[in-house]
């Protein structure tokens, strides 16, 4: 009888993930790394990629369009605040070298206004190669939008739900989506009755749990319905990254676990791994860490039912409908 003797290097990764801290911090990162021996993306080109990346003015958005401009991708940025995206694409062609960096607005609160920057970009652009829907909010009161849905599910859930349908037309096989989530959804089930959190006893983590929870749902819905087209969908999630809406949102965690947070290229790292790498390209559906296929679940009670799937589904559907 032939005994498989397991990879140590599996066995380090299953115990740093088992204990979170050491998984989702910069300890983590680091360890994989030398563990798996990563390739150096630096090494890759991209010339004549084109890349849209959302929330791309800062934080892990800005780094990843960075890095991939430096790759040589024609990037695109989209973003709410027209001075700070102008300055976040002067920058990443000062850093990169590379002049082909272009921005699109729009607040992805208010699905008119995404439905106007899908068109803008379909009249634009002849292919999108790489969509990374990264954009997110984590608001500490209840906001609304001009379509009287909360903000975070709006810009979570509705808006790269109603971007991905809208720019569909310009993927093609070889084309990859890309969904930023976060570590926190795994404390979340799927419940599409409360996915929208009103104002009554408002809470802005749990609202950012849900629709995170969602977006990992939507990601695997999104693979069965764009795989016969050829279209990689992937989630994943960077960890506890040093961002702004970490100090904003959450400045008690953030100056707990202080030291211990992962820089933006860290957290960054897989977004541009799942764009450029050719293993992400031969799977789709998945949810990664540190390039890395993760379950969705810690618990089984927050596995989604094919039910609340399919309510999901048509609940975007219907929201996204002009």
């Amino acid at each position: 009888m032939t005994t498989t003797v397991p990879d140590p290097r599996e066995l380090a990764d299953g115990l740093l993930e088992l204990s979170v801290i050491g998984s989702f911090t910069k300890v983590g990162y680091a360890a994989r790394r030398r563990l798996f021996d990563w390739e150096d993306l630096s090494a890759r080109r991209l010339d004549g990629t084109v890349v849209l990346v959302t929330g791309a003015t800062s934080g892990l958005g800005l780094e990843a369009a960075t890095t991939l401009a430096r790759m040589g991708a024609s990037v695109r940025l989209l973003g709410r605040s027209g001075d700070k995206a102008e300055a976040a694409r002067a920058a990443i062609v000062a850093e990169a070298g590379n002049d082909d960096v272009a921005v699109y607005l729009a607040d992805l609160g208010d699905l008119d206004a995404v439905r106007r920057v899908a068109a803008e970009v379909r009249a634009r652009e002849p292919r999108l190669d790489v969509l990374v829907h990264n954009a997110g909010a984590l608001l500490t009161e209840f906001r609304g939008t001009p379509q009287g849905h909360e903000v975070t599910f709006a810009t979570m859930v509705l808006a790269p739900h109603l971007l991905t349908r809208d720019l569909q037309p310009l993927l093609a096989a070889g084309s990859r989506v890309i969904w930023v989530t976060s570590g926190g959804m795994y404390t979340q089930p799927l419940d599409v009755d409360t996915l929208e959190v009103g104002p009554g006893g408002y809470k802005g983590s749990v609202a950012y749990a849900k629709a995170k929870r969602a977006q990992v749902v939507l990601t695997e819905e999104w693979a069965k319905r764009l795989r016969d087209d050829g279209v990689a969908v992937h989630a994943m999630h960077p960890g506890w990254a040093d961002t702004p809406g970490i100090h904003d949102s959450l400045p008690t965690f953030s100056r707990l676990i202080g030291p211990l947070l992962r820089d933006p290229v860290e957290g960054a790292d897989t977004i541009v791994w799942l764009a450029a790498a050719d293993e992400p390209g031969r799977s789709t559906g998945k949810l990664w860490l540190d390039r890395h296929p993760r379950s969705t679940d810690k618990i089984p009670s927050t596995r989604a039912s094919a039910e609340e799937r399919a309510r999901l589904w048509e609940l975007v559907e219907r929201l996204t409908s002009a």
